[in-house]
């Protein structure tokens, strides 16, 4: 199962939101999304948080707090197993992102933008607190067919 990590970072009631534009054959091509991306060889979900926050949008950060896991599958594709971030605390200078538009959200126009109907279930969690989940979604096309949330014990 391919592995991914998936961040959002906060500041002032906003969150910075990856606006997919610019990649070519883009499975989230048109959404709204966190940054993140694909684990390399040798790299933990925590230090490919870190490095693709950097990557993509310029900032350090300093900590990232884990949240929970989503397993995305889409139709026939391989599931995708993505861990979870949120980060508060970061510096640094924003720059020009290559796979589409950063831009900061107000917290409550978040579900406002073209996102996948599952992330709308980890944004709430995220927003309300929640950490310690493994929620799995299910996807026909850009249809969310089914999903299953689970608590750590």
């Amino acid at each position: 199962m391919k592995q991914m990590t998936l961040c959002y970072l906060q500041r002032d009631g906003k969150y910075l939101m990856l606006h997919r534009t610019k990649k070519k054959n883009d499975i989230n091509e048109g959404k709204w999304i966190g940054v993140g991306g694909k684990l390399e060889p040798g790299e933990t979900p925590y230090e490919c948080a870190l490095r693709e926050i950097k990557e993509e949008t310029g900032y350090r950060a300093k900590s990232c707090d884990f949240r929970g896991i989503v397993v995305f599958s889409y139709n026939d594709n391989p599931p995708e197993e993505m861990f979870l971030y949120t980060c508060k605390d970061f510096e640094g200078q924003e720059i020009i992102c290559d796979e589409g538009d950063l831009a900061w959200i107000d917290e409550d126009k978040l579900f406002d933008l073209n996102l996948w109907e599952g992330d709308k279930i980890f944004i709430d969690l995220v927003r309300s607190g929640q950490s310690g989940f493994h929620l799995t979604l299910n996807y026909d096309d850009d249809h969310l067919v089914g999903h299953k949330l689970v608590f750590d014990k």
